[in-house]
C-alpha cells in the first residue's frame, strides 16, 4: 500500500513537520534538564508530540520510528494519568534525548534517500523497563511485561483497520466530525493519522471519505464537507479528544455518542448533532447552525438533545463567548530548496550588475544629453532593485535558535561524560544570518563548544580546590554590528595557560628567532592554538588531544571571510569570538581609485572623508605616519604603499583620507580618488589567488572591471 500514497510531497511534508516536532522536543527537555522534573505542560506538549510523529510515521510505513514514539508516549501518557513519585529525571531526559537522536538518525536517511532501517529494539527494551520501573513492578514482572508487550503489539501496522465488531454491555458508539483549517496541506493524511489514533482503541472503525489515501481528491472533499468517523468502543469521549484534539491542523472536533441502532444506520442515518462549544464565540455558533440547517431537508423545531453542551471541569467559571479572543490568522508557507534561492540570489546579483553597467554606460557621458527622463526611470528601478534584494535576503535569514540549541544539547552529553556540572547559557540567539552563514559555523561553533567543556571548564573538585563556588558556565551569545555577527563561546573555566602555550609553540618551532619572547601579547600567543597539529593536552580524549579541530575552525570561518579572536584571563575563563559577515550577498560599498586599480570598501565601517594639508601631517623617525584632524591624532595607512602598487599619488593634498572605525579602534585610509557609493556584488578570490591580508573579496563594477573588496578589520592587524 505504501507505493499507492507515499508521494515524494508527502514525504517532504513528513520530513519538515517531524523535523519541527524533534527541534521542539529537544528544547523542551533541554530546558528543564535540570529541573527536579518535568511540568505538566511539558508532558503534554510531549505527549501530543510523541503522538502526531507516531500516526504520521505510521501513515508512511516507517515501523521502527511508529514504534519508539509510540513507546515513549505510553510513558508520558502514564506519566501524564498516574503522576507519580520519585521518577529519575535524568534517567527520563536521557530516554528521550536517546528517542530524538533515534528519530533524527531515521529521517536523515529517510532525507538523504535510504532506507530508514534502524533497530530500535535497545531502546524498547530500556524504555519497557523504564515505564515498569516507575509503575514499580519487579524486574523479572517487568521483563515477563515487555516481552508481553512486544508480542501483543507488534510493530508492523497492519494493511487494514476495518475491525469486526464485538460489542459488549461496556461498549460505546459514537459518531465523530472532524473539521480542518482550510489551509491544511496534505489533509487526508492528517485524516488518516486520526483513523491511526483511533485503530488502538476501536472494537468495530469506518470513515468517510474513504479512499483517503488512494484518491488525492479526498483531500479537497475532506476541506469541504470535513471527516466522518463512525467508532465502536469502550473508551470514554475526553479519551476520543486525547487521541485527536484540536491542534495545528484541526480546527474542531464534534462527538456524539449514539445509539447501536442509529449507529448500524452508518452515515445516512441520524446526522450528527449540533454541539455548542462554549469557547465559541456567538458568530461561529451562528454560522453552524445556518449551515447545520442547509444540510437537512427542511429545518426543524430545536427539541431537548438536539444540542450537546460541552460541560467543563466542576469548579472552573464558564468564559463567555465575547471574551474570548479572536482566533489570529494562521501564517502560510511554503519550503523551498535552498539551492533555488541561491541561484535566485546569484541571478539578482547579475541584475545589480547589469544596472550598473547601464546606469554607468559611457554614451550617458556625452555633453548636452537631454536626461531628465532617463534619471527618472533609473532612480525607479534602483528603487524596486533594492526592494526586490532586501525581499530575497529576509527569505534567506534565519534566526539561530536552532544551531544554540543544538549546541545546548552538546554541552548536556559532554557534561555528563565528562562528570562535569555545567550551566548553558544563550544570549541573542534569534539574531537573524544568512542560511549559507549558519551551514559554515555550526561545526567550528560544536568545536569551540566542546573545548570548552573539556578544555576549559574544570572538574566540581579543581574548582573547589582553587575556592570557585559557582557552577561552571557556557554562555553563547550573538550580535551584529556593522554588518558583522558577532559569536561567541564563553567558559568561566581555568583559562588559557600562557606559559604552557609558548612552551608548546618552542617545542614545534613556532616562535620567530631572535624575537624576546616577553614580546609576544597575549593575542599572538593564544593565536598558536589554531594552528595545525598543535595541542596543549597531554593525554588524548574523545572530545581533544589530537591537534586537530581549532585550525578547521579557523579554516571554515576564513572561508566566508571571517575571523576567530581569542580571549582568556588565567583563573577565570576563556572567549573565542567569531566574527562573520551578516551575509555572503550584496553590501553597500565606496569605490576608490589607487593607481590604476580600483578597490571597494564596506559602507558601515567608514566614518567620514576628509581632506588633509602637508601641516596636519606628523611623521615618526620609524616610517609611522600619523594626521591631527580637529585634535585627534589617527595614524596613517597609505594604501597603494600598503599593496606595493606603482602610479599612485604620494601627495596628501591630491588625494583623499577614509577615517575608519572597525571595533572601537579608528584608522586613517588615505586613496588617490573617491568614486561613489554603489551596490557590491560580492564574489570569492578564486583559490589560485595566493591570499592577501587586508582584501575579503573582488566585484565587478559597471565598466566591467574587476575591483578588490578590503576587509577593514584584516587592515588593522
Amino acid at each position: 500500500m505504501a507505493e499507492e500514497f507515499n508521494t515524494q510531497g508527502m514525504l517532504d511534508m513528513y520530513l519538515f513537520e517531524n523535523q519541527q516536532l524533534i527541534e521542539n522536543l529537544q528544547e523542551i527537555v533541554l530546558d528543564q534538564k535540570d529541573a527536579d522534573c518535568f511540568d505538566e505542560d511539558s508532558i503534554n506538549e510531549i505527549f501530543r508530540t510523541m503522538h502526531t510523529i507516531k500516526g504520521s510515521s505510521g501513515v508512511m510505513m516507517f515501523d521502527e520510528i511508529t514504534a519508539v514514539s509510540h513507546k515513549l508516549e505510553d510513558v508520558f501518557y502514564y506519566l501524564r494519568e498516574s503522576h507519580p513519585d520519585n521518577v529519575p529525571h535524568l534517567e527520563l531526559v536521557d530516554h528521550v534525548l536517546e528517542v530524538a537522536d533515534f528519530i533524527s538518525a531515521e529521517m536523515e536517511k529517510i532525507e538523504n534517500g535510504g532506507e530508514a532501517d534502524g533497530d530500535a529494539s535497545g531502546i524498547l527494551a530500556d524504555l519497557d523497563a523504564f515505564l515498569n520501573k516507575i509503575k514499580g513492578v519487579t524486574s523479572d514482572k517487568g521483563k515477563d511485561a515487555a516481552e508481553g508487550t512486544a508480542e501483543e503489539k507488534p510493530a508492523d501496522a497492519p494493511k487494514q483497520f476495518y475491525i469486526a465488531p464485538m460489542a459488549s454491555a461496556a461498549s460505546h458508539f459514537y459518531k465523530i466530525y472532524i473539521t480542518f483549517y482550510q489551509d491544511t496541506e496534505l489533509v487526508n493524511v492528517h485524516a488518516y493519522k486520526a483513523v491511526y489514533g483511533l485503530k488502538e482503541i476501536a472494537e468495530d472503525l469506518m470513515y468517510l471519505p474513504e479512499d483517503i489515501l488512494t484518491d488525492e481528491e479526498s483531500a479537497n472533499e475532506i476541506l469541504e464537507n470535513g471527516f466522518k468517523i463512525l467508532l465502536q468502543s469502550q473508551s470514554s469521549e475526553e479519551e476520543i479528544r486525547n487521541i485527536i484534539g484540536i491542534g495545528y491542523d484541526i480546527e474542531n472536533v464534534d462527538i456524539y455518542e449514539c445509539s447501536a441502532s442509529e449507529y448500524q444506520q452508518g452515515f445516512d442515518g441520524t446526522t450528527i448533532p449540533f454541539q455548542i462549544d462554549l469557547n465559541a464565540s456567538v458568530q461561529q455558533i451562528q454560522d453552524k447552525a445556518q449551515q447545520n440547517q442547509k444540510e437537512g431537508e427542511e429545518p426543524k423545531k430545536i427539541a431537548p438533545g438536539d444540542f450537546v453542551i460541552q460541560s467543563k471541569e466542576p469548579g472552573k467559571a464558564k468564559k463567555l463567548a465575547k471574551d474570548k479572543p479572536k482566533k489570529q490568522e494562521k501564517a502560510s508557507f511554503i519550503s523551498v530548496d535552498v539551492a533555488k534561492m541561491d541561484m535566485l540570489m546569484d541571478l539578482i546579483g547579475e541584475l545589480v550588475i547589469s544596472e550598473s553597467v547601464v546606469l554607468q554606460n559611457p554614451d550617458l557621458k556625452v555633453p548636452g544629453l537631454m536626461l531628465d527622463n532617463f534619471n527618472k526611470a533609473a532612480a525607479q528601478m534602483s528603487k524596486i532593485s533594492t526592494d526586490l534584494q532586501n525581499v530575497i535576503m529576509s527569505m534567506r535569514m534565519v534566526p539561530l535558535t536552532n544551531t544554540f540549541q543544538k549546541m545546548n544539547r552538546i554541552v548536556f552529553d559532554v557534561s555528563r561524560k565528562l562528570g562535569k556540572d555545567i550551566e548553558f547559557e544563550m544570549i541573542g540567539d534569534t539574531t537573524e544570518v544568512d542560511k549559507n552563514i549558519i551551514e559554515h559555523i555550526s561545526d567550528p561553533l560544536m568545536h569551540l563548544v566542546r573545548n570548552a567543556v573539556d578544555h576549559g571548564i574544570e572538574t566540581k573538585e579543581e574548582r573547589e580546590a582553587s575556592g570557585k563556588t559557582e557552577r561552571g558556565k557556557v554562555t553563547l551569545s550573538a550580535k551584529t554590528e556593522s554588518g558583522k555577527v558577532w559569536i561567541g563561546v564563553q567558559d568561566n573555566g581555568k583559562g588559557l595557560d600562557r606559559e604552557k602555550i609558548m612552551a608548546k609553540a618552542r617545542s614545534q618551532g613556532l616562535l620567530e628567532p631572535g624575537r624576546l619572547e616577553s614580546s609576544y601579547t597575549d593575542k599572538e600567543v593564544y593565536q598558536f592554538i589554531t594552528l595545525p597539529g598543535f595541542s596543549t593536552n597531554d593525554k588524548v580524549t574523545e572530545y581533544s588531544g589530537r591537534g586537530v579541530g581549532m585550525d578547521v575552525v579557523v579554516q571554515n570561518i576564513q572561508a566566508i571571510g571571517g575571523a576567530l579572536e581569542i580571549e582568556s584571563i588565567p583563573g577565570h575563563g576563556s572567549m573565542m569570538n567569531m566574527k562573520i559577515p551578516l551575509t555572503l550577498a550584496i553590501i553597500d560599498g565606496i569605490v576608490m581609485e589607487v593607481g590604476d586599480s580600483s578597490f571597494v570598501i564596506e559602507t558601515g565601517v567608514v566614518k567620514e572623508f576628509v581632506s588633509v594639508r602637508k601641516d596636519m601631517m606628523i611623521h615618526e623617525p620609524n616610517g609611522d605616519e600619523f594626521v591631527m584632524i580637529r585634535g585627534e591624532c589617527y595614524p596613517v595607512m597609505r594604501l597603494g604603499e600598503w599593496y606595493h602598487m606603482n602610479d599612485y599619488k604620494t601627495d596628501v593634498e591630491d588625494g583623499m583620507m577614509l577615517i575608519l572605525e572597525v571595533e572601537g579602534q579608528n584608522i586613517c585610509l588615505f586613496v588617490d580618488k573617491l568614486v561613489g557609493k554603489q551596490e557590491i556584488v560580492v564574489k570569492p578570490i578564486p583559490s589560485y589567488v595566493k591570499k592577501v591580508k587586508g582584501l575579503s573579496g573582488c566585484t565587478q563594477l559597471g565598466d566591467g572591471s574587476i575591483a578588490l573588496i578590503l576587509d577593514s578589520a584584516g587592515l588593522l592587524e
